[in-house]
């Protein structure tokens, strides 16, 4: 189910306890636009990226609409993961490990006078306590950055299958708030689970519908 609005209006009408997982790339709470980002006109400028106001609320609906016993995952940078562990707990739920997403190169910037970034954060939450499915990882990911991006803040969708096989069993209904180009949805659609999108730009809705289209499996003729 794919929703265009503002996640904080949409996320109200969904029923307590009716998600099992949490995945989700919302604003980092930073006033900043890549190179890359400023040299690709079809990408504006993340609306409240430099906000971060939301997040209390947003997290509340979270916890209100997660069944008990489940995960949750929100992508973060390191500017922004002490206020967002901080916020989780608040809203009640367990704030675990942080993930760190080790991308294949790294982001533009001060070219001179700063480090290369390579790194993205994650942190996994929990409502109440569920075990990890297939096993132990560590907290470190290797996933390649997209090449060709739809949305200026996309993410890998194997990086999005491996969260959600971790976290939920096949079936399961996956909420993503910040759905951006619908990378959740294909990951979705990919391990067999069912996906609840929402997206506040109609640009993006577009791109999610004609993404969903073409990865759905297609129908088996009669013989």
């Amino acid at each position: 189910m794919i929703y265009c609005g503002d996640c904080l209006e949409i996320m109200p009408t969904l029923p307590d306890k009716s998600i099992d997982m949490i995945l989700c790339d919302p604003p980092y709470g930073m006033k900043y636009q890549s190179s890359r980002r400023t040299a690709t006109p079809q990408f504006n400028k993340i609306e409240n990226d430099d906000a971060m106001d939301w997040v209390p609320l947003f997290l509340k609906e979270c916890f209100r609409v997660l069944k008990d016993d489940s995960h949750a995952y929100v992508f973060c940078n390191d500017y922004a993961i002490s206020d967002f562990r901080r916020a989780f707990e608040v809203a009640g739920f367990k704030a675990k490990r942080t993930l760190v997403w080790v991308k294949n190169n790294h982001t533009s910037g001060d070219l001179l006078g700063d480090y290369g970034n390579k790194t993205e954060f994650i942190i996994y939450a929990q409502k109440g306590r569920r075990l990890l499915r297939g096993g132990r990882d560590t907290n470190v990911l290797l996933f390649n950055r997209v090449a060709q991006l739809r949305h200026p803040t996309q993410k890998p969708v194997d990086l999005c299958e491996y969260l959600i096989c971790k976290s939920s069993n096949e079936g399961d209904t996956v909420l993503d708030p910040f759905a951006g180009s619908g990378t959740t949805g294909v990951a979705c659609i990919k391990t067999r689970r069912e996906f609840i999108l929402i997206e506040k730009d109609p640009k993006y809705v577009a791109i999610i519908e004609k993404r969903i289209r073409a990865t759905q499996p297609p129908l088996m003729m009669a013989l």
